[in-house]
């Protein structure tokens, strides 16, 4: 379960204020709404990467605001990947358990168990420069994914792909969902993603944020 709680947010003008929502265990959530209305603003305040004016984050109850981004057990899409283009898939995979001082062997086999989950086993020795766009995002999920985080978060995850990836990519996180009961948001500007994905929706308009149920 992840809560925010009167969450104020300022950034140079731009100011976000009274953030209320609650994602309880399992459940899918996709966060919608216009360029700037502060979307990704809201995951990297809960990822630890956007200072926080005032108001609280719970993760199981435990206030994370003030724990660095490594210590609150989140995983995190940005948009672009951010893959490190000089490493392997492998150790893309790999990133986050050595920085959190796995032993080796526990490194190799998490990194198998995400590749086949992820059906990527094939390309681990490759470098991810070469990698077509679903390939590089199914690498970016899997380092997210790596520590079992207790959240993931993903910023427009799926909006730089072609039609047919984004099938591809839609079935894979529908699987993630129901095999790893994953507790997400989820950003998006497609309804149809949304749609296909999420089990509530938050929107922000003019500053507000309102929860929605999803409507096929």
């Amino acid at each position: 379960m992840i809560e925010c709680k009167e969450l104020n947010i300022e950034q140079g003008a731009f100011r976000l204020s009274g953030i209320n929502f609650r994602i309880e265990e399992g459940e899918y959530i996709v966060l919608m709404g216009q360029t700037g209305s502060g979307k990704t603003t809201v995951l990297e305040a809960i990822c630890g990467l956007r200072p926080v004016k005032s108001g609280s984050i719970y993760l199981d109850e435990k206030d994370i605001k003030k724990l660095k981004p490594a210590e609150r057990e989140i995983g995190y899409v940005p948009q672009d990947g951010a893959l490190f283009t000089t490493m392997s898939v492998a150790e893309n995979l790999g990133f986050g358990l050595k920085i959190r001082k796995w032993n080796k062997a526990d490194q190799t086999e998490r990194v198998k168990e995400l590749a086949e989950l992820l059906g990527i086993s094939y390309l681990l020795k490759r470098k991810v420069a070469g990698l077509s766009g679903g390939e590089q995002q199914r690498v970016a999920l899997g380092r997210a994914l790596a520590f079992y985080p207790r959240v993931l978060c993903l910023d427009e995850p799926l909006s730089a792909l072609d039609e047919k990836t984004k099938e591809e990519m839609y079935q894979l996180l529908q699987k993630l969902k129901n095999e790893l009961n994953i507790t997400a948001l989820h950003i998006s500007h497609s309804k149809s993603e949304a749609v296909k994905l999420a089990d509530k929706l938050l929107v922000i308009e003019n500053g507000i944020l309102r929860t929605e149920q999803v409507k096929l």
